[in-house]
């Protein structure tokens, strides 16, 4: 086994804990999306300010790329008929994680019958029996059943079926109850409806929101506009697997979950015109560290950081297989490039060229990526990000762009007020290479 491989997949995941008390986890948005507190960090220095001043911390030439998946309201509930002596029947949960063996659009649109993954609370009362439930839309009435499938993993498959001629967005629309993180522990509420999306959201499938982008609020978009900077916005669907906690010692031991993604081609052309900026971006010889990079390519949240590096892996594996029919990025893609990789520039043209003669103008693929510390980031100079679990993934990656300074930002954090997890605070932190 590769050396480098082999120091990644030994790295301990109790390396990766820190102290989270209850009391610091924000289990409510604050009333103003952007009168969060931020952290910044670069090359050493940690500052906070508001979030509403996230416009004035970055160059006019920057390009900031955001994650617009809609959170869709996956929970449906559904209660067993009555028994003989008329006491109500079992509650059961069915989640809907995506949908089977059918493009998320596309199931969405549907007006009959759908399937879809989904995880079942209280599985062992459901028997056999379809479960059917009525709502009310628009004044008119509408019956929903769920009938159960095979078992997929630790998920089933569900049929659903549903009378109205509407769509099943329709149907989960008003039917559904928003997803809230588990450590929230709570019931979602009416508010969490508009609080739980992003102010860009659009287009749905998600079943846990970008959270970075949770503070953004049409007047900040506004400003990093009126500055000149770039705003992108590309799409990962977010599985119910982004909480799923790391429960092996290392991470080799670490299956990580499967997410979609999608990207324009006009995106990719955006993208590679940004990095013809940033070419020719190093200081010269004497020339003192600057706080921030020329040009930089800054990620929002951590779906659209794994979303732009596996587009780059696309890349790296059309390079040596250009007949590859569809972009499947593994978790352990990256460290098996030793010998070849390309850069970010030629990579993406691969991915350009590849759409072009596919005939597309979306690219529409998977990626299960994994990013600890020892990836080097083909893309991104910047990230913006709330603050994770400890013994996460997402922290893992945070480390791979600024090392173990985040113990001194996430301490820093803990000493100072911020407030933690999907409605926390946030922060903007510089990637240590290109500083």
């Amino acid at each position: 086994m590769d050396e480098r491989i082999r120091a990644i997949e030994n790295i301990a995941i109790a390396d990766y804990n820190y102290p989270l008390p209850e009391e610091r986890i924000a289990k409510f948005p604050l009333e103003q999306r952007d009168q969060s507190k931020l952290l910044v960090y670069s090359d050493g220095d940690i500052s906070e300010t508001q979030f509403s001043h996230l416009p004035e911390l970055l160059p006019a030439d920057a390009m900031l790329l955001f994650n617009n998946t809609k959170v869709i309201h996956a929970r449906l509930f559904f209660r067993k008929p009555a028994n003989a002596n008329g006491m109500p029947g079992a509650l059961i949960e069915v989640f809907c994680l995506e949908p089977y063996h059918q493009p998320v659009a596309q199931a969405f649109e549907e007006r009959e019958h759908c399937s879809w993954l989904c995880f079942i609370g209280n599985n062992k009362k459901w028997k056999e029996a379809p479960l059917s439930s009525q709502f009310t839309i628009h004044d008119s009435q509408f019956t929903i059943t769920a009938s159960r499938g095979e078992a997929v993993g630790n998920a089933w498959v569900v049929d659903f079926e549903w009378t109205g001629g509407i769509s099943f967005a329709e149907v989960i629309e008003h039917a559904g109850v928003i997803p809230l993180p588990p450590y929230l522990h709570r019931d979602a509420e009416e508010s969490d409806k508009e609080r739980y999306q992003t102010v860009y959201a659009d287009p749905e499938g998600s079943v846990a929101a970008p959270t970075a982008g949770l503070h953004f609020t049409d007047n900040v978009l506004e400003k990093l506009r009126d500055k000149g900077i770039a705003t992108e916005f590309i799409t990962l669907h977010v599985g119910a697997g982004t909480f799923k906690p790391v429960t092996t010692d290392t991470i080799g031991g670490h299956e990580m979950h499967v997410e979609k993604v999608q990207i324009s081609r006009q995106n990719i052309v955006n993208i590679l015109n940004q990095l013809g900026k940033r070419k020719d971006r190093r200081p010269k010889a004497g020339n003192h560290k600057s706080s921030t990079p020329a040009s930089p390519i800054i990620a929002v949240g951590t779906t659209t950081v794994r979303t732009l590096e596996s587009v780059y892996w696309f890349g790296v594996q059309l390079e040596e297989n250009p007949d590859i029919e569809a972009m499947h990025v593994l978790q352990w893609e990256p460290y098996n490039h030793r010998e070849k990789e390309i850069s970010v520039e030629e990579s993406y043209s691969n991915v350009m060229k590849w759409m072009d003669s596919h005939g597309i103008d979306t690219l529409c693929g998977d990626t299960q990526l994994l990013i600890a510390p020892g990836y080097h980031y083909n893309v991104i100079d910047g990230l913006v990000t709330n603050f994770h679990q400890p013994k996460s993934t997402l922290l893992l990656l945070v480390s791979a762009l600024i090392g173990d300074a985040w113990k001194s930002c996430y301490r820093y954090a803990l000493d100072h007020n911020f407030r933690f997890l999907s409605y926390g605070d946030s922060c903007l932190f510089w990637n240590r290479d290109v500083l």
